[in-house]
C-alpha cells in the first residue's frame, strides 16, 4: 500500500465528499492538474500567445518524453500527441499498408473505439475477424486459431472495460513478432495503474486517451509508434500543416513526411489539455507506476474478496493474472443500484452485466468496504 496515501488523497478535493470507484469511466481533476489548466487560461488572457509559445513547445516535449518513460518506448519521436483513443487508432488502420484479402483479429467484447476502426477497412477489402472470449476476455488458444496467412493485424485492448479481465499482452506480442503480424494495442484502461514495456511486449502501436487512469481531461491522448514500423506506415486519412517537416515554412509545400511520429500530426493541437496530461503524468510518476499498481492490487484483492463472500458473481475470471483495476459484479438493475451508491457516497458505474467498480491509487480499504457495505447481499 502507499504509505503517503493522506498527501495524495488531499490532491483530489473529490475525495472529500465520494469514494469515487469509477475510474474507468471518467476520472476527477487533481488539483495539479486543475492548477495547470487555470494557469493556462490566466496566462493566454493577459500574455500575447507569441509569447507563450516557446514554453508551451517545451512543456509539450516534456509530455513526449514523460509518455515515453512511461511506457518504455525508445524515444519521445516515437510518440504523438492525439486528441483521443479513437482518433489514434483510426491513424493507425488508415495508415497500414493492408490489402483485399488481409485480416484483423479483434476481441468480442472489446471497446467499439477498438473495433469499429477494423471494421470500416471493409471498404478496402480488409476482412475484421472476431475472436470469441472466454471467461471475460482473451484466451490466447482461441486467438492463435484464428490467425491464417492472411492475418496482418491483432488488435487488443490491454484490459476488458466491460469485465475487468486483463489480457495476456506477452503471449499476443510473441504470437505478432512469430508471424510478422502488426499488434495494435488500445492501452486506455491500464496506463497510469499499470506498468507497460512496448518493447519488451512487442508492441507496434499503443494508443490511450487522457480521461481515465491517466487521471487528466477529457480531449487529449497520444499514439505510440515502433520507429521500426514507421517506413512501412502509408500516409494517413487526414494531413495538415504539421504533418511535414518544416511545418512553420507554410509556403514551401514540401509534403515530406518526417521520420518520427510527427507525421501524424494535423494542425494546432490542443494545448490546454496537453498541460494538464502532463501534470497528471507527473504526479503518477512521482508516486510510481509500480506503488501504484501494487496499492490498487490490494484494493481489487479486497474488493474481490468481499464480493464474493457476499455471494456476488464477477463478470470476469478473478484468477491473480487478469486481474486489473476493474471489477464488475453480476448485478441487474445497475443503473438503480448506482444511484443508490451514489447516495451514500460512492461513485460506481453500470456497465456490462452489472456494476463496475474501478479504485486508483488515492482510494483506501474503507471505501471498498463502504462500497461492498452498501451493496449488502444479492
Amino acid at each position: 500500500m502507499i504509505d503517503d496515501i493522506a498527501r495524495y488523497r488531499a490532491e483530489f478535493p473529490i475525495a472529500e465528499r465520494f469514494a469515487y470507484l469509477s475510474h474507468a469511466a471518467v476520472s476527477p481533476l487533481s488539483r495539479p492538474v486543475a492548477a495547470a489548466l487555470s494557469t493556462y487560461a490566466e496566462q493566454t488572457q493577459h500574455e500575447p500567445p507569441t509569447r507563450l509559445f516557446p514554453q508551451m513547445i517545451a512543456d509539450m516535449a516534456d509530455l513526449r518524453a514523460r509518455v515515453a518513460r512511461l511506457i518504455n518506448a525508445a524515444g519521445p519521436d516515437e510518440i504523438a500527441l492525439m486528441p483521443n483513443t479513437g482518433t489514434a487508432i483510426n491513424t493507425v488502420a488508415a495508415s497500414l499498408p493492408l490489402r483485399p484479402g488481409d485480416n484483423v483479429l479483434v476481441l468480442d467484447g472489446d471497446y467499439p473505439a477498438n473495433i469499429y476502426p477494423w471494421q470500416q477497412l471493409a471498404y478496402k477489402g480488409v476482412l475484421t475477424k472476431v475472436v470469441p472470449q472466454r471467461g471475460g476476455g482473451l484466451d490466447v488458444d482461441a486467438l492463435a486459431a484464428r490467425v491464417d496467412a492472411r492475418t496482418r493485424v491483432i488488435a487488443l485492448s490491454t484490459v476488458m472495460f466491460a469485465t475487468g479481465f486483463r489480457n495476456d499482452l506477452a503471449a499476443v506480442g510473441q504470437i505478432c513478432k512469430q508471424r510478422g503480424i502488426f499488434f495494435a494495442v488500445d492501452g486506455i484502461q491500464s496506463l497510469g495503474v499499470f506498468p507497460m514495456d512496448v518493447q519488451a511486449l512487442n508492441i507496434d502501436f499503443l494508443a490511450a486517451g487522457s480521461q481515465k487512469w491517466l487521471l487528466s481531461a477529457p480531449g487529449s491522448g497520444f499514439l505510440y509508434v515502433r520507429r521500426e514500423r514507421l517506413a512501412e506506415l502509408q500516409p494517413g486519412a487526414y494531413v495538415g500543416s504539421s504533418s511535414f517537416v518544416d511545418p512553420m515554412n507554410f509556403l514551401d509545400y514540401n509534403m515530406t513526411p518526417p521520420p518520427t511520429a510527427d507525421r501524424f500530426n494535423i494542425g494546432t493541437p490542443n494545448i490546454a489539455g496537453a498541460l494538464a496530461l502532463r501534470a497528471a503524468i507527473a504526479m503518477i510518476q512521482e508516486v510510481g507506476v509500480e506503488r501504484i499498481a501494487r496499492h490498487v492490487g490490494g484494493l481489487v484483492d479486497a474488493l474481490i474478496d468481499d464480493l464474493s463472500e457476499r455471494g456476488f458473481e464477477l463478470c470476469a475470471d478473478a484468477s491473480p493474472e487478469h486481474r486489473s483495476g476493474i471489477v464488475v459484479a453480476k448485478i441487474p438493475h445497475a443503473e438503480q443500484v448506482c444511484k443508490r451508491l451514489e447516495e451514500g457516497g460512492v461513485i460506481a458505474t453500470a456497465r456490462g452485466a452489472g456494476v463496475r467498480f474501478a479504485p486508483h491509487f488515492y482510494n483506501t480499504v474503507d471505501e471498498i468496504q463502504h462500497a461492498c457495505e452498501l451493496l449488502g447481499a444479492p
